[in-house]
């Protein structure tokens, strides 16, 4: 700390602590009152990578099969699926759900078209009449149920090829107001990368953001309310089947409701077993009190610092509190250690000289501390993500206000609390950190051999480190979600989605079979062989031949099809032979992966036709099928996989996310080769989208920019080395169990299997934060008690026994109070507490082993002594 900015630090801190805690207090008191306009944010659009052009490509698809969110209940009845006991309660519980706000409709195996029960004609499905249903009177069950089982499109959607299971569909009224605001936002975001905005723009861009986000809140709110309500609804009927309520929205709901429980629990228990451990280690009530009161003054202040600017909580970046928490116990500690030896040393000295020589001697390694800590951090604000890039914000912010609040806090509460009998230890009394001060100077062999076993173990584990992760993984066993996704994966067809949206080969030629139908008078003669012969010749049979063949309805469609002429209509090249045989390749090719569930397309509309009219199906039929379904029905089976505007083909895929062999980039790449290479579609021809996509884009950025930037934060605490310690192999081997530890805890999760996802990622910056915390406080204090008499191993003893006490404390409180999290529903929780641990047991014993050893060995200091 320089002369002047000590002296002032002293005039408005010290000399007045009363005043000063006074200060503080209310400050506290204030941003305490906007804790409770804290929000959390599980929206899919917080999750997803910002700037990616597929989130653009997705929002857009979307709105152009207009699809809606849902929520899906599976019905397991205990007996017959189709019997009255099942399907009775089914259609009430349907009922009540559709009378609920924010339910557009409800799909249940009573309200779907049959077409095989018995079956039915083409000329009956293009008819203005309704298709039988399970209202019908007298309708057969048994064959219901087999065409539920079996057919095309509804077999593993609405029902499971065992029968066993039904799936009831409540689909969300589209909040056309999220859109809205959506597009203005990044209409205007990408103006402002791109050009540059305006005044006027940039003021539209800053109300737009607001809008958004207080738009965005409510409709979370009213999305959990909804959720809660149809849970309550499946719950009346839990007596008449086995239900599970799953879909996006829920997980959403869940999501934030466990993060608020995981913050309100245990951010308790970690403060009532810091409260434990250190009455334990200190013995004294001041010691407890102290660091408790920073701690939560420091949390108050930040998280009414997110309310008053209405700064979102995700799963990801509400992991702040409890890392706030630890950075501003250290601190603390780090202080209070301090006090004591000096306490020690002179237990008859002036109080206030004692606080000020302590603040003194700290003020340097806390400062540099804090910095580098920030320096880690702000290596996640280059995720792209923006959760993750909020975690780094708030760690940034967070540590300086805790820095602040503890150089204020502590001091003062040392001066106004009653002074206290003084601990004699100064090294007397045996210790832990003593013990490895004696292993350090005895068994410096065996701590290189252990750390040269440590390297090949991170290198070994990085390798097998994997971006890759199961969502369901993310939840415990026993939890809703899990059930659900594990039945709706076994039973009903997959969960993840994936687009396949295809675009038709770019030509002017006429569609092979259609020829006639465009041009009659100019039609060539036909060979005898052509596969196309009947089609083209059934435009010169008369209305009444049509009718014998099709019907009467149908026969009205051919006529008017055939004299529309090219101006009112004209088909699809997927409505062609040649179309529907691509299309049934692909879907077909897509079915057979083991990682695909259910698979719907015009490939699903087309084996329909070809159960209602044989195999014998040719492009004259197709079209006629693009333009005569009535509108309900191609509403339900051609509009989601056509999109008549563009003519592109879109194959919707349920992915399992159960599966054990899914590596979403892997198998993303492989469909995306095989179309293009195997099939023989042009790559602009394809697109592949939906949340499996968006999902897969944000776990690999993570390992570009998040691992490949954690050399670039070395370099950064390299220099800050350099600069602290003015000695270039004094900061390498600072660095060195620094980049140890990181590369231990990526190790280890690389042997465990556990991926690095969204959520395991702030880990790399955890452990660089912590571990460079501890090597600078060693090291800062080692210089001061190597310049005494320039004994390696003797200041190495003196270090262990003064600022090593401060780090094993630190040390075991958090790793105490972080185990409480393995209690967690929330198994990225669970991962945090347990590699939070191990990031604090690396970085402690690498400042306290190897550091010291190395220093000894390399001595960078210059000679000891003569």
């Amino acid at each position: 700390m320089s002369a002047k900015l000590g002296s002032l630090y002293e005039k408005l801190v010290l000399q007045f602590p009363w005043l000063s805690l006074l200060l503080v207090s209310l400050l506290v008191a204030g941003f305490a009152s906007q804790i409770p306009k804290i929000k959390l944010d599980a929206s899919a659009d917080a999750l997803m990578l910002q700037g990616d052009p597929s989130l653009e490509t997705y929002r857009e698809i979307s709105k152009r099969y207009a699809s809606e969110d849902f929520l899906l209940i599976t019905w397991q009845p205990p007996g017959p699926l189709l019997g009255d006991a099942s399907l009775g309660p089914l259609k009430a519980m349907a009922e009540k759900l559709r009378q609920l706000p924010g339910v557009s409709s409800v799909v249940t195996v009573w309200d779907v078209p049959l077409l095989e029960s018995p079956p039915v004609s083409l000329s009956d499905v293009t008819s203005a009449e309704p298709l039988p249903s399970l209202e019908q009177p007298g309708i057969d069950r048994e064959l219901v149920l087999e065409e539920l089982t079996t057919s095309p499109i509804y077999a593993d959607l609405l029902a499971s090829r065992d029968g066993d299971v039904t799936a009831v569909q409540i689909n969300l009224q589209r909040d056309h107001r999220y859109f809205e605001l959506l597009s203005a936002r990044d209409s205007l975001r990408s103006k402002r990368d791109e050009a540059g905005l305006s005044a006027a723009e940039r003021k539209e861009l800053a109300e737009v953001e607001h809008k958004f986000k207080a738009h965005t809140a409510q409709a979370l709110a009213a999305q959990s309310a909804l959720v809660e309500a149809v849970r309550q609804v499946a719950a009346s009927y839990s007596d008449h089947a086995s239900l599970f309520v799953g879909g996006v929205p829920m997980i959403a709901a869940d999501m934030v409701s466990f993060v608020r429980s995981d913050l309100v629990t245990f951010g308790s228990a970690i403060l009532g077993f810091m409260l434990v451990v250190l009455a334990v280690i200190f013995r004294r009530v001041r010691w407890v009190v102290i660091p408790l009161v920073t701690c939560s003054a420091t949390v108050a202040v930040m998280l009414g610092l997110l309310g008053a600017l209405d700064w979102r909580m995700t799963v990801i970046s509400s992991n702040f509190v409890a890392v706030l928490l630890i950075i501003t116990l250290a601190i603390c500690i780090h202080l209070i250690v301090r006090y004591r030896e000096l306490h020690a040393q002179e237990p008859d000295g002036d109080l206030y000289q004692r606080v000020v020589s302590t603040m003194q001697l700290m003020a340097v390694p806390c400062f540099y501390t804090g910095i580098t800590t920030i320096v880690a951090f702000v290596s996640l604000v280059v995720s792209g993500i923006q959760p993750v890039i909020d975690f780094g914000w708030m760690m940034t912010v967070g540590i300086a206000v805790a820095l602040l609040l503890s150089f204020v806090l502590v001091p003062c509460l040392m001066l106004v609390w009653p002074e206290g009998r003084p601990h004699h230890h100064a090294g007397a009394d045996p210790t832990i950190t003593a013990w490895f001060a004696r292993v350090t100077d005895k068994r410096g062999g065996a701590i290189l051999t252990v750390t040269a076993a440590a390297v090949v173990t991170v290198v070994v584990g990085v390798s097998r480190l994997q971006v890759e992760n199961r969502f369901i993984d993310y939840f415990h066993e026993s939890t809703e979600i899990y059930q659900g996704m594990e039945l709706l994966d076994s039973k009903l067809g997959g969960t993840i989605p994936l687009d396949i949206v295809i675009a038709p080969p770019s030509t002017e030629e006429p569609l092979p079979g259609l020829e006639p139908v465009i041009a009659p008078e100019a039609a060539a003669p036909v060979a005898e062989d052509d596969p196309f012969a009947v089609e083209a010749d059934a435009f010169s049979r008369s209305d009444d031949e049509f009718v014998d063949d099709w019907g009467e309805e149908f026969g009205s469609d051919v006529d008017s099809f055939a004299s529309a002429g090219e101006e009112d209509f004209q088909p699809s090249y997927w409505f062609s032979l040649e179309g529907m045989r691509e299309l049934d390749a692909v879907h077909n090719y897509v079915d057979s992966l083991p990682e695909t569930g259910k698979v719907l397309s015009l490939s699903t509309v087309f084996a329909v036709v070809k159960n209602l009219l044989g195999e014998d199906v040719g492009s004259v039929e197709l079209a006629l099928v693009q333009k005569s379904l009535p509108t309900d029905i191609k509403g339900m089976m051609v509009d989601p996989y056509f999109s008549a505007d563009t003519g592109q083909a879109r194959v919707t895929v349920r992915v399992k996310e159960t599966s054990e062999d899914l590596r979403r980039d892997r198998f993303l790449t492989d469909l995306r080769n095989h179309l293009v290479e195997e099939m023989g579609f042009a790559d602009e021809q394809v697109q592949l989208t939906g949340m499996l996509v968006l999902y897969n884009n944000v776990l690999q950025s993570l390992f570009r920019s998040q691992i490949l930037t954690l050399g670039a934060v070395f370099f950064a605490i390299l220099v800050m080395f350099l600069l602290l310690f003015r000695s270039l192999p004094l900061a390498l081997i600072a660095l060195a169990p620094n980049v140890l530890a990181a590369g231990l805890v990526l190790g280890v999760m690389g042997l465990l299997g556990i991926p690095l996802d969204i959520m395991t990622i702030t880990i790399a910056a955890i452990v660089v934060g912590i571990g460079v915390d501890d090597c600078i406080h060693y090291v800062h204090r080692y210089l001061r008690e190597f310049s005494l008499d320039r004994d390696y191993r003797a200041a190495m003893h003196r270090c262990h026994s003064s600022i090593g006490r401060a780090m094993y404390y630190t040390t075991l409180t958090v790793v105490i109070g972080f185990t409480t999290l393995t209690l967690s529903n929330f198994n990225p929780s669970i991962y945090f507490g347990l590699l939070t641990v191990l990031a604090m047991i690396a970085a402690v014993l690498g400042a306290l082993l190897l550091l010291p050893q190395l220093i000894i060995m390399f001595k960078p200091l210059g000679p000891e002594h003569d």
